[in-house]
């Protein structure tokens, strides 16, 4: 059984570069023209440094001599930095009754404002018992509301609908 070759990912390095021409740039960031892969690969070797493939699609390629070890420890730590700084979004859920009490719906409201404040997107949940479904238009009523108070923060992912015996609203921040 013959192990194949490992596969790569990354620009190409040294031997890699299959080009029989390229445009060098070297250490210093000084672009040298064009000439032969090899006359490029001797360059780095008599600095002690590497031949790495910056743009493979370029006519001819543009390789440039550099430490390829400092290079991808500093790629890495771009990724990582990058990585840090993204935000996930997630889903807060409220849930809301169709005939919620005036101080209960104020302390939903702010719970809204704050998972909007951060950068949460919510999920409004309104329930119905019983007779309720035979009042949707309360139900409806007070997802307009919430959604007139929280206008100026949010715009309305998903508008109203109804799932069995729940209605549903999905706000954003804007």
């Amino acid at each position: 059984m013959t192990a194949a070759a490992p596969s790569r990912d990354g620009p190409r390095v040294n031997e890699d570069i299959r080009s029989a021409q390229v445009r060098l740039i070297d250490a210093e960031g000084e672009m040298q023209g064009v000439m032969s892969a090899r006359d490029a690969m001797l360059r780095a070797a008599a600095v002690g440094l590497d031949l790495l493939e910056i743009s493979p699609n370029a006519d001819p390629p543009v390789v440039k001599i550099l430490d390829y070890g400092k290079f991808k420890y500093e790629s890495q730590k771009k990724k990582n930095e990058a990585k840090k700084k993204q935000k996930v979004v997630e889903i807060k859920e409220v849930k809301v009754r169709p005939n919620i009490d005036e101080n209960d719906y104020q302390v939903k409201l702010r719970a809204m404002n704050s998972f909007i404040d951060e950068g949460d997107k919510v999920k409004v949940t309104l329930r119905f018992r019983g007779r309720e479904m035979a009042h949707q238009d309360i139900g409806i009523k007070v997802l307009e509301r919430i959604r007139g108070d929280m206008d100026e923060k949010t715009k309305v992912e998903q508008m109203p609908r109804m799932e069995n015996r729940q209605m549903i609203m999905v706000l954003s921040p804007r």
